[in-house]
């Protein structure tokens, strides 16, 4: 790496310690602490078969915590590239900048504005059903919550590191107790306990896809959806609300996309991936979509699974649609007119 690139690496990286030093206290002490364990992992180069030295992970933490302690009041820094600056949100003039190095480079922001910063090896960037995908590979700098997919506008960004540090955590915790679940049936189509690197690519490869397909959906709901739903969702932060926001806007982009994919693709390591990660409130907003899943799983039947993906687009269309019609106002009614309606409307 040239020394011009070598000063972008810590450039990006500083970045990134900036919006953890604001937004690492977000998680639960028990997410923060694992999360914080594979951040070491990544910088320390270690695989994910190494058993970690929990005195030199404790000494990292320390150092760690008192560096982002040094950082609240910073502000992001400006990207410099040959002669010109950036500014480290501009991806797209970025990463034209960055064609020719063989690097793709991602500045946004995730669920709470919290902002995301990654540099990477560029893996590959295809045009991929009118969308501009960029699949990156080894990164070189990266935040404490590294999401292994992003959309702006019609790129979206892949991250297979990420992707994969993700995969490693749902293969930890998911080892704690073993459940039989839609998780534990994803993971049993690798051989984990032969070569635990080797079985992480192999899904890793697989699970590519999936993530490709919900970005899709995503970039899609938000043409429906307009900004406004955005501006809704600013004035619920930390809510209730905004979590039953949330999910139901993902329930629209994995119907418009994701679901009816899988089930075309007779992907079913991915399936039950899916219904793996539903959230909680996920699958308290649609109970129909998990006993169509448990009965696929009774009967090997996919029938109402079938039924399911035909019925979510226009049951979450018509949802949203009438979320839009709520006025807020000054008394706040309207978050109670939120919840109610949508407690009402699930499927």
């Amino acid at each position: 790496m040239t020394p011009e690139m070598q000063q972008l690496q810590e450039t990006v990286q500083n970045n990134c310690h900036i919006a953890d030093a604001s937004h690492a206290g977000d998680y639960t002490l028990c997410i923060y602490l694992m999360k914080m364990r594979e951040f070491f992992r990544w910088e320390a180069g270690e695989t994910y078969s190494a058993s970690l030295d929990n005195r030199q992970v404790g000494s990292w933490l320390r150092e760690r915590e008192a560096l982002w302690d040094s950082l609240q009041s910073e502000d992001f820094n400006p990207m410099q590239i040959g002669d010109m600056q950036y500014d480290p949100f501009d991806s797209g003039a970025i990463n034209d900048a960055l064609r020719d190095a063989g690097l793709v480079y991602s500045g946004g922001l995730g669920i709470n504005n919290k902002p995301h910063f990654f540099l990477a090896r560029l893996e590959r960037h295809d045009q991929y059903n009118g969308y501009s995908l960029f699949v990156a590979d080894k990164e070189l700098a990266r935040d404490l919550t590294s999401p292994p997919a992003m959309a702006q506008g019609n790129n979206i960004y892949i991250r297979r590191e990420s992707l994969k540090r993700m995969l490693w955590e749902k293969l930890e915790s998911w080892n704690w107790n073993q459940p039989d679940n839609a998780m534990g049936k994803a993971l049993a189509y690798y051989d984990f306990k032969a070569d635990i690197e080797r079985a992480l690519e192999a899904m890793t490869d697989n699970e590519l896809e999936t993530i490709l397909l919900h970005e899709i959906g995503e970039i899609r709901a938000g043409e429906r959806l307009g900004h406004k739903w955005e501006e809704l969702l600013i004035t619920l932060p930390y809510t209730k609300a905004e979590l039953m926001l949330r999910a139901v806007r993902d329930h629209l982009a994995d119907a418009i996309t994701t679901l009816p994919a899988l089930l075309e693709r007779d992907n079913e390591p991915s399936l039950h991936f899916y219904f793996g990660n539903l959230t909680h409130m996920r699958k308290h907003l649609s109970p129909s979509l998990m006993d169509a899943y448990h009965h696929w799983q009774e009967t090997g039947n996919r029938r109402r699974l079938e039924e399911m993906a035909d019925r979510n687009e226009e049951h979450w269309s018509q949802l949203t649609g009438e979320i839009l019609k709520i006025d807020p106002d000054p008394e706040r009614q309207y978050v109670a007119a939120i919840q109610d309606l949508i407690e009402n409307n699930r499927l």
